[in-house]
């Protein structure tokens, strides 16, 4: 329980734990920046690390000079973290298979299988770039693309162009913009709003697909 209130925590006022990351660790922030993306993305049962809100408030700390830190390295080694992170998790998937959705793992649960399959059906091999930007379904899809549903060439294609346009647009959106007053003011909100926007499709989805099922077949 105290992990996850930790966990809880840490993503909501991830400005301040970033700062402290930054003022202890200096340049190892580099890495520990790309390991959490490379988690998150990579392994499976880590859908609960931060994603678009470490990427943005890792772009609004940059840019203070203080910082000592460079945006465009920090972006290079981030999409090579979300790329290899995608690709890791596609060979688990691809490895694995179906067997580890079998109820055994707690993380792994049916239903985000389920969802993410039907995320494939409607948005085709699209689903990739479109999953970078949505929790949960960003971890989860190069796993079941892996499980059979995308050939790894064409998976490789979509991951690339997906993992630059991930990072460079929550990364560089901070950098331009997380110090606005607005904005650096009332951080917590505007990470809780970003965390809330990017849970939206998911549950629109699904309430769409529950209507459709009970609406009246003629």
């Amino acid at each position: 329980m105290e992990i996850i209130q930790q966990l809880i925590d840490f993503i909501l006022h991830i400005d301040k734990h970033l700062i402290e990351i930054v003022q202890d660790y200096q340049t190892w922030t580099y890495l520990i920046l790309f390991l959490i993306i490379f988690a998150e993305t990579g392994f499976v049962v880590t859908p609960f690390l931060p994603g678009d809100s470490l990427l943005f408030a890792a772009g609004a700390i940059i840019a203070k000079p203080e910082s000592g830190l460079n945006i465009f390295l920090m972006c290079f080694l981030l999409i090579i973290a979300a790329i290899f992170g995608d690709l890791v998790n596609y060979h688990i998937g691809n490895y694995i298979g179906p067997k580890a959705f079998s109820g055994k793992i707690k993380f792994l649960k049916k239903e985000y299988l389920e969802q993410t399959q039907a995320f494939y059906e409607k948005h085709g091999g699209k689903t990739i770039i479109y999953a970078r930007f949505i929790p949960i379904i960003r971890t989860f899809a190069p796993f079941v693309a892996g499980i059979g549903t995308m050939s790894y060439l064409k998976f490789a294609t979509y991951n690339i162009t997906g993992g630059v346009l991930w990072v460079t647009s929550f990364l560089f959106i901070g950098y331009f913009f997380g110090g606005l007053p607005v904005i650096k003011d009332n951080f917590t909100y505007v990470i809780f709003g970003i965390i809330i926007l990017s849970i939206l499709p998911p549950v629109i989805e699904l309430i769409r697909e529950k209507q459709k099922s009970k609406s009246p077949k003629y």
